[in-house]
């Protein structure tokens, strides 16, 4: 009875840990997106488009693609935010070769739980439109300024200085500059 019950212990300890887990990796991808909307977006302005938000994403989650994209290269990281060489060898979290190149099946669930929380809407036009609320940017704010979190929030801004395109022009810009991250079969890791 002993060896039963420590079993069912120990699978019950690793089933918490694993929704502990998943728990915490839903939260980064959240928190990431949230400072991308909340920087990209304004009183009066929303990022505009799925395609836009998932390229642009691509770019913050792959910094050593994005900075082959960036005019200067290496010197155009503002200081204490180029990739280590950990990140440079490290794939933040797989995505994955789809129609219109990287993308992450993810971003409905993000979404949607990010405007379950109040932090982002959704625009009323033909395409997908997000903006923060006052709620989100107060929390994206807070979240920008804390040691875990400022390197990405200071590459959001240089996205913004260099990216701030349609998602079609930056799916183009991958495209033509990136091939190894599309030249692949769809459904393929990245």
């Amino acid at each position: 009875m002993t060896q039963g019950h420590d079993l069912a212990s120990a699978v019950s300890r690793m089933q918490v840990q694993r929704r502990q887990a998943e728990r915490r990796e839903a939260h980064y991808h959240e928190a990431r997106v949230l400072l991308l909307i909340a920087q990209f977006t304004g009183a009066k302005s929303s990022l505009k488009g799925l395609t836009k938000l998932a390229k642009l994403d691509f770019l913050l989650r792959y910094p050593a693609m994005l900075e082959r994209l960036l005019p200067e290269g290496v010197a155009s990281w503002p200081a204490d935010t180029a990739p280590t060489p950990p990140e440079r060898l490290a794939v933040e979290s797989r995505m994955i070769r789809y129609k219109y190149g990287p993308w992450d099946q993810r971003y409905y669930r993000i979404l949607g739980a990010l405007v379950a929380r109040g932090l982002i809407s959704y625009g009323d036009g033909a395409r997908a439109e997000f903006r923060t609320t006052p709620r989100g940017t107060a929390a994206a704010a807070s979240l920008g300024a804390t040691p875990e979190w400022t390197v990405t929030a200071a590459r959001i801004k240089l996205l913004k200085r260099h990216f701030n395109k349609s998602g079609s022009a930056l799916k183009e810009l991958i495209y033509d500059s990136l091939p190894d991250a599309v030249d692949r079969p769809w459904r393929t890791e990245i």
